[in-house]
Order: structure tokens, then C-alpha cells, then sequence
């Protein structure tokens, strides 16, 4: 008798077991993420991620460099306004938008981030959180200003002279 009683209660927890993984797990708890002014409300935590990631690696920072740290909790505010960087991040994110949307007719994902080419953070940043602004050498007329020679051949739109006559 105690045989019997002991396979009915392993078959039971076994049913049990078996119901439970076969039935459809709950639906996952979506975050509501706070203040999101650029991306969209829908993003996962995942998309965020690769997202933030993405302009750490183009910028060479970490998440401080626009984030604030609450200093009651000793925790990033991700929500939190506090520091100039990350309102300048989301106006540099307009406006790569807006120059791939006009030159580059750039189509976007369901993220609204561009799935071809064109400009990006690290257009420009190239891994530096302040890009060096380069300005055009300043030179006189012509192709290498005063006291620059010009180039082989004389100065660039001239024609090349003419080769020596070949002596016999």
C-alpha cells in the first residue's frame, strides 16, 4: 500500500510540475522609463542600453558625463536633468536625425535610430567627448599661399609644360 500512495503523490507532483511549465508565464513587467525627450517612450531596457552604450563608446565617457548622481541614494538619476551634457546630447541626436533625414534620406528603425549610413555621433567625436574644431590653414592666393611653392606641375587648373625636345 505505501508503494501505491507514494507513486500517486510523485504523479501528482509531477502533473503539477507539468502543468505549470506548460501554462503561458505571466507577461513581462515593461519599465516605464522617466523623461525620455528624444527616444521613444516604447523602448526596452535592452534598446536603451545598446543606445547609451553606443555614445559612451563614440564620446569616450561613461554614464556620469551626463548623468547626475542622486546624493541621498548614491545612485545614478538617470531621469534627472541636472547636468548640461545630456540636454546638449539630445539636441546633437536631433540634429544627426534631422541632417540624415534631409541629405542622406536615412530610413530609421522602430527606435527611430538610422539603420543606414550617414552621420553619427562618432562622425565627429571619433571617441573624444569635445571634438578639436579644425580650421582651414590660412593661406594666401593661390594654391599654397605666399611662399608656399606650388604644387608639381605648376599651380593646380594650369596645364603641365610641355616635355624637352628629345635630343638625337
Amino acid at each position: 500500500m505505501t508503494i501505491n500512495k507514494k507513486l500517486t503523490a510523485v504523479a501528482a507532483l509531477l502533473s503539477v510540475v507539468a502543468f505549470m511549465a506548460m501554462s503561458p508565464a505571466p507577461p513581462a513587467e515593461e519599465h516605464k522609463f522617466e523623461n525620455l525627450k528624444v527616444l521613444p517612450k516604447k523602448i526596452t531596457g535592452e534598446q536603451l542600453h545598446d543606445v547609451m552604450e553606443g555614445w559612451n563608446m563614440a564620446l569616450g565617457v561613461r554614464c556620469n558625463f551626463c548623468h547626475a548622481r542622486n546624493e541621498s541614494t548614491n545612485k545614478m538619476d538617470f531621469a534627472s536633468d541636472a547636468k548640461p551634457e545630456k540636454q546638449m546630447a539630445r539636441d546633437m541626436f536631433k540634429m544627426t536625425a534631422a541632417l540624415n533625414k534631409k541629405y542622406f534620406g536615412a530610413k530609421k528603425d522602430s527606435l527611430g535610430m538610422v539603420m543606414q549610413t550617414g552621420v553619427n555621433c562618432n562622425t565627429c567625436h571619433r571617441g573624444t567627448s569635445h571634438p578639436e574644431i579644425v580650421k582651414p590653414p590660412k593661406h594666401g592666393p593661390g594654391p599654397g599661399g605666399p611662399g608656399v611653392p606650388p604644387p608639381p606641375g605648376g599651380p593646380a587648373g594650369t596645364p603641365p609644360p610641355p616635355p624637352p625636345p628629345a635630343q638625337n
